[in-house]
Protein backbone atom coordinates (compact mmCIF):
# COMPACT_ATOMS: atom_id res chain seq x y z
CA UNK A 1 0.00 0.00 0.00
CA UNK A 2 1.73 3.30 -0.91
CA UNK A 3 1.45 6.49 0.95
CA UNK A 4 -0.90 8.23 -1.58
CA UNK A 5 -3.61 5.55 -0.85
CA UNK A 6 -3.08 4.95 2.85
CA UNK A 7 -6.81 4.55 4.18
CA UNK A 8 -6.69 8.32 5.90
CA UNK A 9 -5.38 10.03 3.11
CA UNK A 10 -8.26 8.93 0.68
CA UNK A 11 -11.28 10.24 2.92
CA UNK A 12 -11.05 13.47 1.58
CA UNK A 13 -10.15 11.77 -2.40
CA UNK A 14 -13.66 10.34 -1.99
CA UNK A 15 -15.69 13.19 -3.35
CA UNK A 16 -13.97 13.17 -6.76
CA UNK A 17 -15.20 9.65 -7.11
CA UNK A 18 -17.65 8.62 -9.90
CA UNK A 19 -19.25 5.35 -9.53
CA UNK A 20 -21.84 4.13 -12.46
CA UNK A 21 -24.20 1.26 -10.67
CA UNK A 22 -26.68 -1.13 -12.30
CA UNK A 23 -28.14 -3.68 -10.65
CA UNK A 24 -31.85 -5.00 -8.67
CA UNK A 25 -33.28 -2.00 -7.18
CA UNK A 26 -36.02 -2.33 -4.46
CA UNK A 27 -38.34 -0.25 -1.72
CA UNK A 28 -37.35 -0.89 1.57
CA UNK A 29 -40.31 -0.49 3.58
CA UNK A 30 -40.08 -0.55 7.38
CA UNK A 31 -42.78 -0.40 10.46
CA UNK A 32 -41.63 0.02 13.35
CA UNK A 33 -44.03 -0.43 16.45
CA UNK A 34 -43.97 -2.18 20.25
CA UNK A 35 -45.20 -5.98 21.38
CA UNK A 36 -46.89 -5.87 24.03
CA UNK A 37 -48.99 -9.30 24.24
CA UNK A 38 -49.39 -12.54 22.34
CA UNK A 39 -52.28 -13.16 19.75
CA UNK A 40 -55.02 -14.59 20.71
CA UNK A 41 -55.79 -16.23 17.69
CA UNK A 42 -52.64 -17.77 17.32
CA UNK A 43 -48.94 -17.71 18.90
CA UNK A 44 -47.76 -14.93 16.99
CA UNK A 45 -46.78 -11.67 18.78
CA UNK A 46 -48.84 -8.55 17.73
CA UNK A 47 -47.12 -4.99 16.62
CA UNK A 48 -48.66 -2.14 17.89
CA UNK A 49 -47.77 0.31 14.71
CA UNK A 50 -45.70 3.81 15.38
CA UNK A 51 -43.67 4.48 12.87
CA UNK A 52 -43.75 3.84 9.10
CA UNK A 53 -40.30 4.62 6.52
CA UNK A 54 -39.08 4.09 3.35
CA UNK A 55 -35.71 3.94 1.18
CA UNK A 56 -33.54 2.50 -1.69
CA UNK A 57 -32.80 -0.85 -0.91
CA UNK A 58 -30.63 -3.13 -3.52
CA UNK A 59 -28.74 -1.42 -5.72
CA UNK A 60 -30.29 1.50 -4.31
CA UNK A 61 -28.64 0.76 -1.11
CA UNK A 62 -25.22 0.80 -2.82
CA UNK A 63 -26.45 3.75 -4.68
CA UNK A 64 -26.87 5.73 -1.27
CA UNK A 65 -23.95 4.28 0.62
CA UNK A 66 -21.55 5.47 -2.28
CA UNK A 67 -23.69 9.22 -1.90
CA UNK A 68 -23.28 8.98 2.22
CA UNK A 69 -19.29 8.49 1.59
CA UNK A 70 -19.47 11.95 -0.88
CA UNK A 71 -19.32 10.24 -4.19
CA UNK A 72 -21.49 11.00 -7.12
CA UNK A 73 -22.87 7.79 -8.35
CA UNK A 74 -26.02 7.51 -11.11
CA UNK A 75 -27.84 3.99 -10.59
CA UNK A 76 -29.43 2.55 -13.64
CA UNK A 77 -32.04 0.05 -12.69
CA UNK A 78 -35.88 -1.14 -13.57
CA UNK A 79 -39.11 -1.19 -11.95
CA UNK A 80 -42.45 -1.46 -12.76
CA UNK A 81 -44.89 1.12 -13.90
CA UNK A 82 -46.56 1.48 -10.58
CA UNK A 83 -47.10 3.35 -7.46
CA UNK A 84 -43.72 1.72 -5.78
CA UNK A 85 -41.84 2.60 -9.11
CA UNK A 86 -42.59 6.45 -8.60
CA UNK A 87 -41.75 6.14 -4.69
CA UNK A 88 -38.49 5.27 -5.71
CA UNK A 89 -38.45 7.80 -8.05
CA UNK A 90 -38.82 9.92 -5.27
CA UNK A 91 -36.90 8.58 -2.85
CA UNK A 92 -34.01 8.68 -5.28
CA UNK A 93 -34.79 12.65 -5.83
CA UNK A 94 -34.26 13.62 -2.40
CA UNK A 95 -30.46 11.94 -2.06
CA UNK A 96 -27.57 14.61 -2.87
CA UNK A 97 -25.07 12.98 -5.02
CA UNK A 98 -27.47 10.08 -6.48
CA UNK A 99 -29.26 9.73 -9.95
CA UNK A 100 -31.64 7.53 -10.90
CA UNK A 101 -32.20 5.89 -14.86
CA UNK A 102 -35.27 3.95 -14.24
CA UNK A 103 -36.38 1.95 -17.09
CA UNK A 104 -39.88 1.12 -16.46
CA UNK A 105 -41.23 -2.14 -17.62
CA UNK A 106 -45.20 -2.50 -17.95
CA UNK A 107 -46.68 -5.34 -16.31
CA UNK A 108 -43.52 -5.84 -14.26
CA UNK A 109 -44.18 -5.29 -10.53
CA UNK A 110 -41.50 -3.44 -8.26
CA UNK A 111 -39.79 -5.14 -5.98
CA UNK A 112 -41.08 -4.59 -2.20
CA UNK A 113 -39.14 -5.49 1.22
CA UNK A 114 -41.29 -4.54 4.30
CA UNK A 115 -39.55 -5.38 7.36
CA UNK A 116 -41.59 -5.24 10.88
CA UNK A 117 -39.29 -4.88 13.23
CA UNK A 118 -40.10 -4.30 17.74
CA UNK A 119 -37.16 -3.39 20.13
CA UNK A 120 -34.62 -3.46 17.39
CA UNK A 121 -35.21 -6.45 15.96
CA UNK A 122 -37.15 -7.81 13.13
CA UNK A 123 -40.14 -10.06 13.80
CA UNK A 124 -41.24 -10.34 10.12
CA UNK A 125 -40.30 -9.41 6.48
CA UNK A 126 -42.64 -9.87 3.77
CA UNK A 127 -41.57 -9.80 0.02
CA UNK A 128 -43.05 -8.53 -2.95
CA UNK A 129 -41.58 -9.14 -6.16
CA UNK A 130 -40.98 -10.33 -9.78
CA UNK A 131 -37.74 -12.13 -10.67
CA UNK A 132 -38.21 -13.01 -13.50
CA UNK A 133 -35.57 -11.52 -16.51
CA UNK A 134 -36.40 -8.15 -17.72
CA UNK A 135 -37.49 -8.17 -21.66
CA UNK A 136 -35.42 -7.83 -23.89
CA UNK A 137 -36.38 -4.37 -25.20
CA UNK A 138 -35.56 -3.49 -21.20
CA UNK A 139 -32.16 -4.95 -21.37
CA UNK A 140 -31.41 -2.73 -24.64
CA UNK A 141 -32.73 0.25 -22.86
CA UNK A 142 -30.96 -0.35 -19.93
CA UNK A 143 -27.56 -0.57 -21.96
CA UNK A 144 -28.32 2.09 -24.05
CA UNK A 145 -28.40 4.30 -20.62
CA UNK A 146 -25.03 2.54 -19.51
CA UNK A 147 -23.70 3.39 -23.04
CA UNK A 148 -24.40 7.51 -22.05
CA UNK A 149 -23.04 7.43 -18.90
CA UNK A 150 -19.95 4.78 -19.33
CA UNK A 151 -17.39 7.79 -20.08
CA UNK A 152 -18.14 9.97 -17.38
CA UNK A 153 -17.37 7.12 -14.38
CA UNK A 154 -14.50 5.95 -13.05
CA UNK A 155 -15.84 2.77 -11.40
CA UNK A 156 -18.82 0.32 -12.46
CA UNK A 157 -20.82 -1.96 -10.29
CA UNK A 158 -22.54 -4.65 -10.39
CA UNK A 159 -25.23 -4.99 -7.62
CA UNK A 160 -26.52 -8.46 -8.48
CA UNK A 161 -29.83 -9.52 -6.55
CA UNK A 162 -31.17 -12.24 -8.60
CA UNK A 163 -34.61 -10.14 -9.47
CA UNK A 164 -34.13 -10.00 -13.17
CA UNK A 165 -32.08 -7.23 -14.01
CA UNK A 166 -29.03 -8.22 -14.53
CA UNK A 167 -30.12 -10.93 -17.39
CA UNK A 168 -27.12 -13.13 -19.09
CA UNK A 169 -26.99 -10.29 -22.02
CA UNK A 170 -27.21 -7.68 -19.83
CA UNK A 171 -24.17 -8.55 -17.88
CA UNK A 172 -22.10 -9.22 -21.13
CA UNK A 173 -23.36 -5.76 -22.69
CA UNK A 174 -21.98 -4.27 -19.71
CA UNK A 175 -18.78 -5.57 -19.76
CA UNK A 176 -17.79 -4.94 -22.92
CA UNK A 177 -19.04 -1.61 -22.57
CA UNK A 178 -16.68 -0.70 -19.95
CA UNK A 179 -13.93 -3.23 -21.40
CA UNK A 180 -13.97 -0.76 -24.17
CA UNK A 181 -14.00 2.65 -21.75
CA UNK A 182 -11.60 1.23 -19.93
CA UNK A 183 -13.46 1.02 -16.77
CA UNK A 184 -12.84 -0.96 -13.82
CA UNK A 185 -16.21 -3.39 -12.60
CA UNK A 186 -16.76 -4.42 -9.02
CA UNK A 187 -19.72 -6.99 -8.84
CA UNK A 188 -21.62 -7.87 -5.61
CA UNK A 189 -22.21 -11.79 -7.04
CA UNK A 190 -25.83 -13.72 -6.33
CA UNK A 191 -25.24 -16.34 -8.86
CA UNK A 192 -23.59 -19.68 -8.20
CA UNK A 193 -21.56 -19.27 -11.47
CA UNK A 194 -19.63 -16.18 -11.47
CA UNK A 195 -17.85 -16.93 -14.95
CA UNK A 196 -21.15 -14.60 -16.33
CA UNK A 197 -18.58 -11.85 -14.43
CA UNK A 198 -15.56 -13.03 -16.42
CA UNK A 199 -13.37 -9.98 -17.35
CA UNK A 200 -14.26 -7.89 -13.35
CA UNK A 201 -11.96 -6.31 -11.38
CA UNK A 202 -12.95 -7.53 -7.93
CA UNK A 203 -16.00 -9.72 -6.95
CA UNK A 204 -16.92 -9.42 -3.40
CA UNK A 205 -19.28 -12.45 -2.06
CA UNK A 206 -20.36 -13.53 1.25
CA UNK A 207 -19.46 -16.66 2.27
CA UNK A 208 -22.35 -18.32 1.75
CA UNK A 209 -22.48 -17.31 -1.55
CA UNK A 210 -18.78 -18.25 -2.02
CA UNK A 211 -20.26 -22.19 -0.69
CA UNK A 212 -22.61 -22.10 -3.40
CA UNK A 213 -20.17 -21.19 -6.21
CA UNK A 214 -17.54 -23.51 -5.02
CA UNK A 215 -19.08 -26.25 -3.03
CA UNK A 216 -16.29 -25.49 -0.15
CA UNK A 217 -18.66 -25.02 3.38
CA UNK A 218 -15.16 -24.54 5.50
CA UNK A 219 -14.68 -21.03 6.51
CA UNK A 220 -11.04 -21.34 7.65
CA UNK A 221 -8.83 -18.74 6.36
CA UNK A 222 -6.96 -21.53 3.98
CA UNK A 223 -10.04 -22.84 2.98
CA UNK A 224 -11.25 -19.66 2.00
CA UNK A 225 -8.19 -18.06 0.11
CA UNK A 226 -8.25 -21.99 -1.66
CA UNK A 227 -11.88 -21.43 -2.42
CA UNK A 228 -11.30 -17.73 -3.66
CA UNK A 229 -8.32 -19.22 -5.97
CA UNK A 230 -10.14 -21.81 -7.52
CA UNK A 231 -12.45 -18.76 -9.05
CA UNK A 232 -10.20 -16.51 -9.60
CA UNK A 233 -8.56 -18.96 -12.51
CA UNK A 234 -11.95 -20.56 -13.56
CA UNK A 235 -14.25 -17.23 -14.04
CA UNK A 236 -11.33 -15.02 -15.40
CA UNK A 237 -11.98 -12.54 -12.46
CA UNK A 238 -9.11 -10.41 -11.00
CA UNK A 239 -9.61 -10.49 -7.26
CA UNK A 240 -12.34 -11.55 -4.91
CA UNK A 241 -13.17 -9.86 -1.29
CA UNK A 242 -14.87 -12.18 0.64
CA UNK A 243 -17.46 -11.06 3.07
CA UNK A 244 -17.14 -13.24 6.46
CA UNK A 245 -19.54 -11.79 9.07
CA UNK A 246 -18.08 -11.82 12.37
CA UNK A 247 -14.69 -13.09 10.88
CA UNK A 248 -14.13 -9.92 8.77
CA UNK A 249 -13.28 -10.37 5.07
CA UNK A 250 -10.47 -11.63 3.03
CA UNK A 251 -9.08 -10.15 0.02
CA UNK A 252 -7.50 -12.70 -2.54
CA UNK A 253 -6.00 -11.50 -5.39
CA UNK A 254 -4.82 -12.98 -8.86
CA UNK A 255 -0.96 -11.74 -8.42
CA UNK A 256 -0.41 -11.67 -4.43
CA UNK A 257 -0.78 -12.89 -0.96
CA UNK A 258 -4.16 -13.34 0.56
CA UNK A 259 -5.05 -10.30 3.19
CA UNK A 260 -7.23 -11.10 6.35
CA UNK A 261 -8.87 -7.91 7.63
CA UNK A 262 -10.98 -8.70 10.59
CA UNK A 263 -14.19 -6.98 11.54
CA UNK A 264 -13.88 -3.90 13.41
CA UNK A 265 -17.71 -3.82 14.47
CA UNK A 266 -17.75 -3.32 18.44
CA UNK A 267 -21.49 -5.32 18.41
CA UNK A 268 -23.56 -6.81 15.63
CA UNK A 269 -27.24 -5.18 15.68
CA UNK A 270 -28.34 -5.73 12.21
CA UNK A 271 -26.65 -7.15 9.09
CA UNK A 272 -28.82 -6.03 6.75
CA UNK A 273 -27.55 -4.00 3.74
CA UNK A 274 -23.97 -4.47 4.71
CA UNK A 275 -22.72 -6.12 1.31
CA UNK A 276 -24.09 -3.29 -0.18
CA UNK A 277 -21.98 -0.73 2.23
CA UNK A 278 -18.63 -2.87 1.42
CA UNK A 279 -19.10 -3.15 -2.38
CA UNK A 280 -20.09 0.69 -2.45
CA UNK A 281 -17.17 1.63 0.26
CA UNK A 282 -14.78 -0.59 -2.53
CA UNK A 283 -16.04 0.86 -5.41
CA UNK A 284 -15.55 4.55 -3.91
CA UNK A 285 -12.37 4.00 -3.30
CA UNK A 286 -10.74 2.57 -6.53
CA UNK A 287 -12.39 5.76 -8.21
CA UNK A 288 -11.10 8.14 -6.20
CA UNK A 289 -7.49 6.30 -6.46
CA UNK A 290 -6.87 4.02 -4.22
CA UNK A 291 -5.11 0.75 -4.71
CA UNK A 292 -7.03 -2.44 -4.18
CA UNK A 293 -5.45 -3.17 -0.79
CA UNK A 294 -6.30 0.37 0.46
CA UNK A 295 -9.87 0.18 -0.79
CA UNK A 296 -10.33 -3.50 0.83
CA UNK A 297 -9.29 -2.04 4.32
CA UNK A 298 -11.75 1.18 3.73
CA UNK A 299 -14.82 -1.11 2.74
CA UNK A 300 -14.19 -3.64 5.62
CA UNK A 301 -13.49 -0.52 7.68
CA UNK A 302 -17.30 0.45 6.60
CA UNK A 303 -18.89 -3.08 6.69
CA UNK A 304 -18.08 -2.71 10.69
CA UNK A 305 -19.44 -0.10 10.66
CA UNK A 306 -22.97 -0.77 9.29
CA UNK A 307 -23.63 -3.98 11.07
CA UNK A 308 -23.52 -2.04 14.42
CA UNK A 309 -26.78 -0.12 12.92
CA UNK A 310 -30.15 -1.24 13.02
CA UNK A 311 -32.14 -1.90 9.99
CA UNK A 312 -30.33 -1.08 6.36
CA UNK A 313 -27.69 1.47 7.15
CA UNK A 314 -25.14 3.69 5.01
CA UNK A 315 -21.56 4.25 6.28
CA UNK A 316 -20.73 7.78 5.83
CA UNK A 317 -17.44 9.43 5.70
CA UNK A 318 -16.97 10.48 9.63
CA UNK A 319 -17.94 7.37 10.82
CA UNK A 320 -15.35 5.84 8.10
CA UNK A 321 -13.09 8.24 9.55
CA UNK A 322 -13.89 7.40 13.61
CA UNK A 323 -13.80 3.55 12.44
CA UNK A 324 -9.85 4.07 11.07
CA UNK A 325 -9.02 5.77 14.37
CA UNK A 326 -10.06 3.25 16.11
CA UNK A 327 -8.67 0.61 14.02
CA UNK A 328 -5.35 2.36 14.23
CA UNK A 329 -5.71 2.49 18.19
CA UNK A 330 -5.36 -1.02 18.90
CA UNK A 331 -3.04 -1.46 15.69
CA UNK A 332 -0.62 1.22 17.92
CA UNK A 333 -1.81 -0.97 20.94
CA UNK A 334 -0.32 -4.08 19.46
CA UNK A 335 3.28 -2.69 18.30
CA UNK A 336 3.93 -2.33 22.56
CA UNK A 337 5.18 -5.54 23.35
CA UNK A 338 7.71 -7.77 25.69
CA UNK A 339 10.84 -7.94 25.02
CA UNK A 340 10.59 -11.44 24.41
CA UNK A 341 7.85 -11.16 22.06
CA UNK A 342 10.50 -7.97 20.08
CA UNK A 343 13.26 -10.98 20.32
CA UNK A 344 10.90 -13.33 18.35
CA UNK A 345 9.60 -10.77 16.10
CA UNK A 346 12.99 -9.63 15.66
CA UNK A 347 14.42 -12.94 14.63
CA UNK A 348 11.42 -13.33 12.32
CA UNK A 349 12.10 -10.32 10.28
CA UNK A 350 15.44 -11.10 10.13
CA UNK A 351 14.88 -14.69 8.44
CA UNK A 352 13.16 -12.87 5.91
CA UNK A 353 16.30 -11.07 5.29
CA UNK A 354 15.33 -7.35 6.78
CA UNK A 355 17.24 -4.94 7.91
CA UNK A 356 16.63 -4.01 11.84
CA UNK A 357 17.00 -0.76 13.37
CA UNK A 358 17.08 0.20 16.90
CA UNK A 359 16.87 3.76 18.61
CA UNK A 360 15.85 4.13 22.55
CA UNK A 361 15.45 7.37 24.85
CA UNK A 362 13.08 8.75 27.20
CA UNK A 363 10.78 10.42 25.01
CA UNK A 364 9.05 12.53 26.91
CA UNK A 365 7.19 15.44 25.51
CA UNK A 366 7.27 14.06 22.04
CA UNK A 367 8.38 16.57 19.72
CA UNK A 368 9.88 17.30 16.56
CA UNK A 369 13.54 16.26 16.74
CA UNK A 370 12.21 13.09 18.14
CA UNK A 371 10.03 12.60 15.01
CA UNK A 372 12.78 13.24 13.04
CA UNK A 373 14.93 11.07 14.70
CA UNK A 374 12.66 7.99 13.67
CA UNK A 375 12.00 9.30 10.69
CA UNK A 376 15.91 9.15 9.86
CA UNK A 377 16.29 6.07 11.61
CA UNK A 378 13.40 4.00 9.47
CA UNK A 379 14.93 5.31 6.65
CA UNK A 380 17.80 3.64 7.14
CA UNK A 381 16.31 0.01 7.60
CA UNK A 382 13.08 -1.68 6.97
CA UNK A 383 12.19 -2.29 10.38
CA UNK A 384 12.24 -0.30 13.72
CA UNK A 385 12.18 -1.06 17.07
CA UNK A 386 12.04 1.62 19.59
CA UNK A 387 13.01 1.46 23.47
CA UNK A 388 11.68 3.84 26.27
CA UNK A 389 13.13 4.19 29.80
CA UNK A 390 10.56 3.07 32.00
CA UNK A 391 9.20 5.31 34.64
CA UNK A 392 11.73 4.27 37.73
CA UNK A 393 14.36 4.22 34.96
CA UNK A 394 13.70 7.66 33.65
CA UNK A 395 13.69 9.27 37.47
CA UNK A 396 16.79 7.67 38.33
CA UNK A 397 17.87 9.58 34.94
CA UNK A 398 15.97 12.78 34.48
CA UNK A 399 15.18 13.55 38.41
CA UNK A 400 11.78 13.23 40.67
CA UNK A 401 9.94 15.76 38.21
CA UNK A 402 10.23 13.40 35.14
CA UNK A 403 8.67 11.71 33.40
CA UNK A 404 6.34 14.24 32.56
CA UNK A 405 3.77 11.29 30.93
CA UNK A 406 3.77 7.86 32.20
CA UNK A 407 5.25 4.67 30.04
CA UNK A 408 2.10 3.26 28.99
CA UNK A 409 1.53 6.97 27.27
CA UNK A 410 4.59 7.41 26.00
CA UNK A 411 4.91 4.06 24.49
CA UNK A 412 1.17 4.33 22.53
CA UNK A 413 2.28 7.80 21.62
CA UNK A 414 5.33 6.47 19.85
CA UNK A 415 3.44 3.74 18.54
CA UNK A 416 1.19 5.78 17.03
CA UNK A 417 3.62 6.78 14.37
CA UNK A 418 3.45 5.09 11.09
CA UNK A 419 7.43 4.47 10.68
CA UNK A 420 7.65 2.86 14.19
CA UNK A 421 7.40 -1.08 14.15
CA UNK A 422 7.81 -2.04 17.54
CA UNK A 423 8.16 -0.20 21.43
CA UNK A 424 9.52 -1.83 24.28
CA UNK A 425 9.82 -0.60 27.79
CA UNK A 426 13.20 -1.36 29.69
CA UNK A 427 13.80 -0.79 33.66
CA UNK A 428 17.59 -0.81 32.66
CA UNK A 429 19.25 2.56 33.02
CA UNK A 430 20.94 1.35 29.69
CA UNK A 431 19.71 -0.21 26.70
CA UNK A 432 23.04 -2.32 26.55
CA UNK A 433 20.49 -5.42 27.86
CA UNK A 434 18.50 -5.40 24.76
CA UNK A 435 20.97 -4.75 22.59
CA UNK A 436 22.92 -7.75 23.44
CA UNK A 437 19.33 -9.59 23.46
CA UNK A 438 18.15 -8.16 19.91
CA UNK A 439 21.10 -7.51 18.06
CA UNK A 440 19.69 -5.22 15.50
CA UNK A 441 21.51 -4.53 12.38
CA UNK A 442 21.88 -0.80 13.26
CA UNK A 443 21.96 1.49 16.11
CA UNK A 444 20.35 5.23 15.71
CA UNK A 445 21.15 7.70 18.15
CA UNK A 446 19.94 11.96 17.93
CA UNK A 447 21.99 14.43 19.07
CA UNK A 448 25.28 16.24 19.57
CA UNK A 449 27.02 13.14 19.92
CA UNK A 450 30.13 11.46 18.29
CA UNK A 451 29.99 7.87 17.14
CA UNK A 452 32.10 6.17 20.17
CA UNK A 453 29.79 8.30 22.90
CA UNK A 454 26.43 6.21 22.07
CA UNK A 455 26.17 3.69 24.58
CA UNK A 456 25.87 0.28 23.10
CA UNK A 457 27.80 0.97 20.15
CA UNK A 458 30.59 -0.94 21.19
CA UNK A 459 28.15 -4.00 21.84
CA UNK A 460 26.68 -3.11 18.44
CA UNK A 461 29.65 -3.03 16.71
CA UNK A 462 31.10 -6.10 18.48
CA UNK A 463 28.95 -8.21 16.85
CA UNK A 464 29.64 -6.70 13.20
CA UNK A 465 26.40 -3.86 13.54
CA UNK A 466 26.19 -0.61 12.36
CA UNK A 467 26.01 2.88 14.53
CA UNK A 468 24.96 6.20 12.82
CA UNK A 469 24.06 9.50 14.38
CA UNK A 470 21.10 11.33 13.39
CA UNK A 471 20.60 15.38 12.91
CA UNK A 472 18.78 17.08 15.86
CA UNK A 473 16.64 20.30 16.37
CA UNK A 474 18.39 22.87 18.19
CA UNK A 475 15.95 23.72 21.31
CA UNK A 476 13.80 20.54 20.98
CA UNK A 477 15.17 18.32 23.87
CA UNK A 478 11.82 17.62 26.44
CA UNK A 479 14.37 19.07 28.81
CA UNK A 480 14.37 22.29 27.83
CA UNK A 481 10.38 22.49 26.62
CA UNK A 482 9.61 21.62 29.91
CA UNK A 483 12.05 24.37 31.30
CA UNK A 484 10.21 26.65 29.17
CA UNK A 485 6.66 25.63 30.37
CA UNK A 486 7.46 25.42 33.59
CA UNK A 487 9.93 28.29 34.21
CA UNK A 488 12.32 26.17 36.14
CA UNK A 489 16.28 26.18 35.09
CA UNK A 490 16.74 23.44 32.46
CA UNK A 491 17.23 19.76 33.34
CA UNK A 492 20.41 18.17 32.05
CA UNK A 493 19.09 16.76 29.06
CA UNK A 494 19.88 13.61 26.78
CA UNK A 495 19.83 14.06 22.78
CA UNK A 496 16.49 14.88 22.46
CA UNK A 497 15.08 12.82 25.17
Amino acid sequence: MNEASAPHSLLDALARARVLCLGDVMLDRFVYGSVQRVSAEAPIPVLRIGERSAMLGGAGNVARNVAALGGRVTLVSVAGDDAAGDELEALAADDNGLELRLVREPGRASTVKTRYVAAGQQLLRADDEVTAAIAEATVTAVLGQVSDLIEGCDVVVLSDYAKGVLTDAAIAGVMALAEGAGKPVVVDPKRTDFAAYRGAAVLTPNRSELAAATGVSDDGDDAVEAAARGLIERCGVDALLVTRSERGSTLVRADGPATHLPTRALEVFDVSGAGDTVVATLAVALAAGADLAAAALLANAAGGVVVGKVGTAVATRDDLAAALLAAEAEVSESKVVSRQRAAEQVAAWRAKGLRVGFTNGCFDLLHPGHVLLVQEAKAGCDRLVVAINSDASTRRLKGPTRPVQDEAARALVLASLQVVDLVLIFEEDTPIPLLELLKPDVLFKGGDYSLDEVVGADVVRGYGGEVRVTGEIDGMASSVLISRMTGAASEPSEGTS
